[in-house]
């Protein structure tokens, strides 16, 4: 990096005064010029908010100006959740609020003092700069600079239905506290929090039907805080709301393709925007002047620096984003969870971002999580209030399990004409001997010519159901219940295995495949037929055989497969079905071949054994199947007689763009359980005992299915009873002694962590 620089900083937010401040003082002899479109003294917010960990990176950066933002702020420890009458407080949390417009003065000061030049009430180009070795654009949301270079950066602005507005109050409060209060009109939110000794920021929030009802659209904003004023009476305490360009909006989630333009980088709200309901707007944008200050102190000339910010921020940039996003559709839902007891709709406040999890609240607020999983108890038949949620017991129809742990269905590809063998006797057997309460089996075929691929297992001929006859036997002996999974693969069909190429045609020995339409799933694959009645006929038939030798195998649950772009998922989605006849177009007429085919065999399935459908909630694609068509698809399976749906996403089509993720699927399970009103599995990168705590105790899923930690971990769920000290666990009395010394060695583990506890001072930025 060259010594001499000039430096053209195009706003004068956080994120661009903070850039300033870092390169001049490590590079005295650089030409800083800050331009800000507005005053030195204008700021539209209220207050700021920072944490405690985000507090130590500013001070490793820079600690002046820590120092100065430190002697001017509100510090709080807790979270209030305030909902229907009760108020649930969570500790440990460490956060403080500054005032945006002391914030910003003491930037500026730090700025002019380290020699940074400031300009205000100036509009600026980057043009107006040709002599600049660097310009950075931080010109915040409405980007000027984004926009004129549009087709470079690539930005994706999706504007989210809630609407929102900034106000203030000088209602004191001594925690980051979250009010719901429900009108007649809707549910209204505030996201409250002091920033400064009598003066609290107040994020005023609702859905699109209670604003307009509200009749929020046709008012001012003298108007608005008289009528949130009397929304939140109780909360405000007899104290105004108070307005400063309080406009309300819709919040812009922003991302973009690229960052950089020649000499050009787009800083903060500019490149990227998180969502102000985990308050990291204000974070984001000054560790973004952190990296790319960080990334021009490692040398280079300025592509090679540029290059280097962006290549190496992204990653967590991204991590936040996904993190807010998450949090934000939690708020734009919240209706599904409203009638949930307070404890348990706190507890989905907490951990609706996923960042906070049932096991961090158990280390910050035991009698909290104490509260919640006595709810989950008290809510469960046959519950446990000692039991943490995943350890709680759920009854389907006739069949009883006691945990919420699944192994999910997994293709193992090594069935041999439908055959499975050995080494699914001992793959199955593994897993019911650890602890799970139900075992999925892989997609299993009714039909030859419906498989997957040659080594996909298959029950249409007697030999098939005398192997699966043992393995559920098998099962039952080590005291686990297993579902059968039938599906029909489809247009996917006729396919090499997973490990000599997922999804490529089959170059020899291909079987004829169907489909709802005559659409490949790869450009170069087989074009399936489009199935006739006669066809419909045939593969009813077929899966309705493969029913009764399910009966026979004792199997204890059934699913019907219809996701993944397999046969019956390729009636549903408008993607894969463009057929003109009664069962093409609504969504009404595609279900309707699915739910034929369902309904069949819930008739000769035993009364008292569930049933389950497989579903992708989200084709992850321009055109794909919707919320309202997936919702209209779970009340008739559930009409029906559908026990449970087991709520997957994509693989309809292959130039789908998913988003994943932690949890990623979480979304469509809570939806469908929470607005169809029916019992849901979730599935999707869920890995640890912690994570199917969280999602049971929120309510958002009713059981939940791990798939690759069941490779590695057969027995996943006899190692997570023994970390919660759960003794009721199903494993075969040979392996006693092993559980034995299991839950010694999880007790001390447990005892070393209290110790630990009461030992350790917790570090935090409040004063002293």
């Amino acid at each position: 990096m060259e010594s001499f620089m000039r430096i053209a900083v195009i706003g004068g937010g956080p994120a661009g005064l903070y850039f300033a401040i870092l390169m001049k003082r490590d590079r005295p002899e650089a030409e800083i010029t800050v331009v800000e479109r507005n005053q030195a003294d204008d700021t539209f917010g209220f207050g700021v908010v920072f944490s405690d960990a985000t507090l130590d990176i500013f001070r490793d950066a820079d600690e002046p100006s820590y120092r100065a933002i430190a002697r001017n702020f509100a510090y709080w420890d807790d979270i209030a959740i305030i909902a229907r009458g009760a108020e649930h407080r969570v500790g440990g949390n460490g956060f403080c609020g500054c005032s945006r417009r002391t914030l910003l003065t003491l930037l500026q000061a730090r700025a002019r003092e380290l020699g940074v030049t400031l300009e205000f009430r100036r509009e600026v180009r980057p043009e107006d700069f040709p002599d600049a070795d660097l310009i950075i654009a931080a010109d915040g949301v409405n980007s000027a600079i984004r926009t004129r270079d549009e087709a470079h950066f690539q930005p994706e602005v999706d504007l989210r239905p809630n609407r929102f507005a900034w106000m203030g109050s000088t209602r004191p409060l001594d925690a980051f506290s979250f009010f719901f209060e429900e009108r007649p009109e809707g549910i209204f939110i505030a996201h409250a929090y002091q920033y400064e000794a009598g003066a609290s920021t107040w994020v005023l929030e609702t859905d699109p039907e209670t604003f307009a009802r509200a009749g929020l659209d046709k008012m001012n904003e003298a108007e608005s805080a008289a009528y949130l004023e009397g929304v939140f009476a109780d909360a405000l305490q007899g104290h105004k709301l108070i307005t400063n360009r309080s406009l309300w909006r819709q919040f812009p989630m922003i991302r973009c393709a690229r960052w950089v333009k020649d000499n050009i980088v787009l800083l903060g709200d500019a490149k990227a925007s998180a969502h102000f309901s985990i308050g990291s707007g204000t974070k984001l944008a000054m560790e973004d002047a952190i990296a790319l200050h960080a990334a021009f102190m490692a040398g280079g000339d300025v592509a090679t620096c540029l290059h280097r910010f962006e290549t190496g921020r992204r990653e967590e940039v991204e991590k936040i984003q996904h993190a807010a996003d998450v949090s934000l559709v939690w708020f734009e839902h919240v209706k599904r969870f409203w009638n949930f007891h307070p404890a348990r709709f706190a507890f989905g406040v907490m951990t609706r971002s996923k960042a906070i999890t049932w096991d961090n609240l158990l280390l910050r607020a035991p009698e909290f999580v104490a509260e919640v999983q006595g709810v989950v108890a008290a809510e469960t038949p046959g519950g446990d209030a000692r039991n943490p949620p995943m350890f709680q017991p759920i009854a389907l129809r006739g069949m009883r399990l006691p945990n919420r742990v699944v192994v999910s269905p997994m293709c193992m590809y090594s069935a041999e004409e439908g055959l499975p063998n050995d080494f699914h006797l001992i793959h199955y057997g593994a897993r019911a001997m650890g602890g799970a309460g139900l075992i999925f089996t892989e997609m299993t075929c009714p039909a030859r010519d419906a498989r997957i691929t040659p080594g996909c297992a298959g029950l249409w001929n007697d030999v098939q159901q005398a192997a699966w006859t043992r393995i559920v036997a098998n099962a039952h002996a080590a005291g686990a219940k297993m579902c059968l999974q039938l599906g029909h693969a489809g247009r996917k069909g006729a396919t090499k295995l997973m490990w000599e190429g997922m999804d490529q045609p089959l170059e020899a020995g291909a079987w004829p495949i169907l489909s709802a339409s005559p659409i490949p799933y790869l450009p170069h694959g087989q074009i399936p037929r489009a199935m006739d009645r006669a066809d419909m006929d045939r593969v009813k038939a077929e899966f309705l055989a493969a029913t009764d030798r399910a009966i026979a195998c004792g199997f204890d649950m059934l699913e019907l497969h219809c996701a993944h772009g397999y046969l019956l998922a390729s009636f549903l989605s408008p993607l894969t079905n463009h057929r003109c006849d009664e069962y093409g177009g609504s969504v009404e007429n595609r279900l309707r071949y699915p739910l034929e085919v369902f309904t069949a065999m819930r008739a000769i399935w035993p009364a008292d054994r569930p049933m389950s459908v497989r579903v992708s909630a989200t084709d992850w694609a321009e055109g794909g199947i919707t919320d309202e068509d997936m919702l209209a698809i779970a009340r008739a399976f559930r009409d029906a007689g559908c026990d449970l749906l087991d709520v997957s996403t994509g693989q309809t089509v292959a130039d789908a763009e998913p988003v994943y993720g932690r949890m990623f699927q979480l979304p469509w399970a809570d939806m469908l359980r929470n607005e169809a009103g029916i019992a849901v599995m979730c599935v999707g990168s869920i890995t640890t005992a912690d994570q199917v705590n969280t999602i049971i105790a929120a309510g958002r899923a009713d059981l939940v299915a791990l798939a690759r930690p069941h490779l590695t971990d057969p027995s996943f769920t006899l190692h997570a009873a023994a970390e919660y000290g759960v003794r009721g666990v199903n494993t075969p009395v040979q392996y006693g002694w092993g559980k034995d010394a299991l839950f010694r060695n999880a007790k001390r583990a447990r005892e070393d962590l209290m110790e630990l506890r009461r030992k350790a001072k917790p570090a935090s930025h409040a004063p002293r």
